[in-house]
């Protein structure tokens, strides 16, 4: 399943928790909850351009699925991330504590975040 297409957000998960934790303001978690972003992807292979509008600001990101990659956070943070691919239709991202999904099913996107929390024994 090719991810290439332009898709209108129809719904996310964990909006405000997930800003929270990129510390971003709250009312700019506020203002940016109700707006609907467009992203555009382009796959070439294993090769990903998305580009991410909301409003009036725009976040493109390019990377490899499995090598690590400089991808702009939604609040202008740039961070070091790896992509993986899980199924055909699932982006997995790790980045700070967190885990971010972008999910197409069909003609939709769905971008699911889940915060993630280590114990000490995960750590051996």
């Amino acid at each position: 399943m090719s991810f290439t297409g332009k898709y209108q957000l129809q719904h996310q998960e964990n909006f405000e928790p997930f800003m929270r934790a990129l510390g971003l303001p709250e009312d700019q978690i506020q203002r940016g909850k109700d707006l609907k972003s467009i992203s555009e992807i382009v796959q070439d292979g294993k090769k990903f351009t998305i580009t991410v509008t909301t409003g009036s600001k725009v976040v493109k990101n390019q990377f490899t699925i499995g090598e690590e990659s400089d991808i702009e956070m939604l609040n202008g943070e740039k961070v070091k991330a790896v992509v993986q691919m899980e199924g055909n239709n699932k982006l997995v991202t790790q980045v700070k504590g967190m885990k971010s999904v972008t999910e197409l099913n069909g003609d939709t996107i769905t971008y699911i975040t889940l915060s993630i929390t280590f114990s000490d024994n995960d750590h051996g």
